[in-house]
C-alpha cells in the first residue's frame, strides 16, 4: 500500500519536469524523502519558484532552468537519467480554446521532445501526465480506458497526441512510457491564484477570505477527485512497472464521485463559514460527470489508493490554512 515501500536500485536518478509546479514539487519531495536522486527541470512559466527553493539544501537535488520546447534542453536534462516522470505542460481546459497554438507547442511539442530526449539518452521508464480529459463526450460511467469519445478542447486534444506518441514509441522504440489520467488532483501546493485556478483551493482561499465563490453552472456536476498523495503513488509505481504494462494509459484516480454543490457544503462547514455562493454559467468544453474505473492501474501498476476524498480534503484544508 502507499510508495513508501517502492524500491528502485541503489543510485537510481530521476527527472521530474514542471518540478515547480503543483504535481512536480510533490513528486521531487516524495522522492527525496525515499532517499533517491533527482533532476528538476522548469521554466516558471507557471510552476513557483518558492516550490524549487525548498529542495537547494538537499544534495540528492539539482535544478535546470529550461524549457521542454527546446530539444537540446531536454537531452542535457535526460543526462544519466534512469526515470522521467513528465509533468511539464499548461493545464486548464478552458485557457486552451483561447490558446490552441501555445498548447500544441508546449503540451505535444515539448512532451515529444522529451520522449525523444529519453529514448536517446537509454531512459529506462518514461511516466507522463495525462487527463480525463481524453474521455471527451463519452457519456458512459465510470470511464474506462479503451471507450473514449470526441475530445472537446485543444487541452484534451494535446493529452489524447502525447499517449498516441506514447504508444508509438514503445512500440516502435522499445522506451516503456506510461500514460497517467489524472482525473481532477487536488492537494497541497496547488494554485488557487487566477482566473484558471482549479476549483477546490479557489474556494478555500475565497471562504478564507470571506469572498463568495461562483459556481459554473448548477453545481450538479460531479468529478473523481483524488488527493496528490494517490498521484505520486501512481507515478512511482509505474516506473517499477513491466515492460508489458508499457505503451498504455491508465485511470489515476481514487475511483469516487463528489458533486461540487456537495464540496462546497462540505468546505462551508469545515470552515465554519456561512456564505453563498453565486452560480455562474457552464464553462466551455467542460463534461457534466466524470469518475473514474481503476481496475487497470490497480491490475498492471499494482496502484492502490489510499486517500479518499474526505481524507484529502481534510489535508488539503490544513495546508491552506497555515499557507495561504
Amino acid at each position: 500500500m502507499g510508495y513508501e515501500n517502492v524500491k528502485f536500485p541503489e543510485g537510481s536518478k530521476f527527472l521530474v519536469t514542471g518540478s515547480a509546479g503543483f504535481i512536480g514539487s510533490n513528486l521531487v519531495e516524495a522522492i527525496l524523502k525515499l532517499g533517491y536522486k533527482v533532476r528538476g527541470l522548469d521554466n516558471f512559466s507557471t510552476g513557483k519558484k518558492e516550490n524549487v527553493e525548498e529542495f537547494l539544501g538537499n544534495p540528492n537535488y539539482e535544478f535546470i532552468e529550461g524549457d521542454i520546447r527546446d530539444l537540446d534542453t531536454c537531452i542535457n536534462a535526460c543526462e544519466g537519467i534512469n526515470y522521467v516522470l513528465n509533468q511539464a505542460a499548461w493545464g486548464s481546459v478552458p485557457r486552451s480554446i483561447e490558446m490552441p497554438l501555445f498548447y500544441e507547442e508546449v503540451n505535444i511539442k515539448g512532451t515529444l521532445n522529451m520522449m525523444e530526449a529519453a529514448r536517446q539518452l537509454g531512459v529506462k521508464k518514461f511516466v507522463y501526465a495525462s487527463s480525463s480529459s481524453v474521455y471527451g463526450d463519452e457519456p458512459h460511467l465510470p470511464k474506462k480506458e479503451g471507450r473514449e469519445g470526441n475530445v472537446l478542447s485543444p487541452y484534451a486534444l494535446t493529452k489524447k497526441v502525447n499517449e498516441e506518441y506514447g504508444k508509438l514509441y514503445t512500440k516502435l522504440y522499445g522506451l516503456d512510457t506510461y500514460g497517467m489520467r489524472y482525473f481532477n488532483v487536488f492537494g497541497r501546493r496547488q494554485d488557487p491564484n487566477g482566473a484558471y485556478a482549479a476549483v477546490i483551493p479557489k474556494f478555500i482561499k475565497q471562504l478564507l477570505n470571506e469572498e463568495q465563490p461562483t459556481i459554473n453552472g448548477d453545481g450538479k456536476q460531479s468529478r473523481d477527485f483524488t488527493y496528490i498523495e494517490n498521484v505520486i503513488e501512481a507515478n512511482l509505481k509505474a516506473c517499477n512497472a513491466s515492460h508489458e504494462a508499457a505503451g498504455q494509459s491508465y485511470n489515476i484516480a481514487y475511483g469516487g464521485r463528489e458533486f461540487l454543490i456537495d464540496i462546497f457544503t462540505h468546505l462551508l462547514n469545515a470552515l465554519e463559514k456561512d456564505i453563498q455562493p453565486i452560480f455562474g454559467p457552464d464553462r466551455k468544453g467542460d463534461i457534466k460527470h466524470s469518475n473514474a474505473d481503476i481496475s487497470r492501474a490497480k491490475a498492471m501498476l499494482g496502484y492502490e489508493p489510499e486517500w479518499d476524498f474526505e481524507r484529502g480534503i481534510e489535508a488539503a484544508i490544513e495546508w491552506y490554512k497555515e499557507n495561504l
